[in-house]
Parts: C-alpha cells; structure tokens; sequence
C-alpha cells in the first residue's frame, strides 16, 4: 500500500493528525492539476493555480465525505471535482449580473472572446455533466480528471483503472454525449 494511501487509511479511522502528513505529500501533483487546469484560463486571471490549490485542500479537508477517500484515485478524483467546482463557481460569478454580467463590450480582442467562451463552456459542460453521471458515471468521472482536473487522458485511466484504449473511448463517448446535450438545450 503506498504512503497516501496508507493515511488515507488512517484519515477514514479518524487519525486527525493523518490530515497533516497528506498535504506534503500530493501537494505538488495537485499544482500539476492545478496548472495544468489554469493553462486553459485566460491571462490575468485573478485565481491562481496555488490558490486553486489551496481552496480545493480547504473544501477537501473539511469535505464530510473524506471517509469515501479509499485510495490514492479516489482522493485525486476528489480534488479535481474540488477545483471543477472551484472554477464553476467562479465562472458563474463573472457572469453574474452583480460582477457585471449584463456589461456587453464593444471592442473584442480574440482573447477576451475565447475566454468568455471559455467562462460559458465551463459553465455548460458542469450543468450537463449531472446527466452524464446519471448515464454512465465513469465516462463522468474522466470529464472530471480530464477536462476539469487538467489530466492526459492515459493519467486519468490509469486512476480510474481503465486501460489507454478504454480511456479514449470512454472520452470520445463522453464529448459525444456532452457535445449533443449543450447543442440540444
């Protein structure tokens, strides 16, 4: 059993401390999540991948459902639904009508139109997804790693124990499905 794992174990028994030992542990594979995720994020952008980082292990460490962090997979998966739902909620609060939300701009740089389209696909895709889960939940799960966690689609296989070739299928199912639900509602 590897070393998260093991205080993970630990975690779900009720060590309080264990909690502590984790965080230097996956801190730096979470700031490749986070990176990676932050990549597709227009420039300037206020959130930074440390901060990201940093909100996901606060929503993760006082998360209820700790216990349910089994393994190393299932803890990961856990944090990018964290920095999905972290950037979601961002991306709507843009949108808001309070930060601006109905202000319609007259001069457009590609850049400030890819990265609205950005804020709405972000939205679009966290709205659909419910359903995908409802559907087939590990196609679900490796839109979470994939698109919200920032993962190749093989490391999101390898955590969710599915080979390369059941990866890209499952994805190419899921992009399908995500694609037709955005374009028919």
């Amino acid at each position: 059993m590897g070393e998260v794992t093991e205080i993970l174990q630990r975690i779900k028994l009720g060590d309080q401390g264990a909690s502590e030992e984790l965080l230097p542990l996956v801190y730096s594979e979470l700031r490749k999540i986070a990176a990676a995720r932050m990549s597709r994020e227009k420039p300037g952008q206020t959130l930074q991948g440390t901060a990201l980082v940093h909100e996901a292990w606060i929503r993760l460490a006082g998360s209820p459902s700790d216990a349910a962090w089994n393994d190393r997979g299932a803890f990961f998966a856990a944090a990018s639904e964290a920095m999905r739902r972290i950037l979601v909620d961002i991306a709507r609060r843009k949108s808001s009508v309070k930060h601006g939300g109905m202000h319609t701009r007259r001069v457009f740089t590609e850049q400030e139109i890819s990265s609205s389209v950005m804020a709405e696909e972000v939205v679009a895709v966290s709205d659909v997804l419910e359903r995908l889960q409802e559907k087939d939940p590990e196609a679900a799960e490796l839109v979470k790693l994939h698109y919200f966690g920032g993962l190749s689609l093989e490391e999101a296989g390898k955590l969710l124990n599915v080979s390369r070739a059941t990866a890209y299928r499952t994805w190419t199912f899921a992009r399908a499905f995500l694609r037709a639900e955005i374009q028919g509602e």
